[in-house]
């Protein structure tokens, strides 16, 4: 079998990885008002999820492990 495909260089990868990034852009927009405060509720809600549960750990590393 004679496979006369060739590696792809350097050169082609950065222009496959442009041509990708200006579908993504394209296909992307802008949040609105509602959607834009939906997502800072979850992102700090899942922020004090995760500190509580590292000040949990906390609390038990000091009373169990002194």
């Amino acid at each position: 079998m004679d496979y006369t495909e060739e590696k792809p260089n350097l050169i082609n990868k950065l222009r496959r990885f442009i041509i990708e990034c200006v579908r993504v852009l394209k296909v992307t927009r802008k949040p609105t008002k509602e959607e834009f405060k939906t997502i800072v509720k979850v992102t700090g809600l899942g922020i004090i999820i995760i500190g509580l549960i590292g000040f949990i750990i906390q609390l038990i590393k000091i009373i169990f492990f002194k």
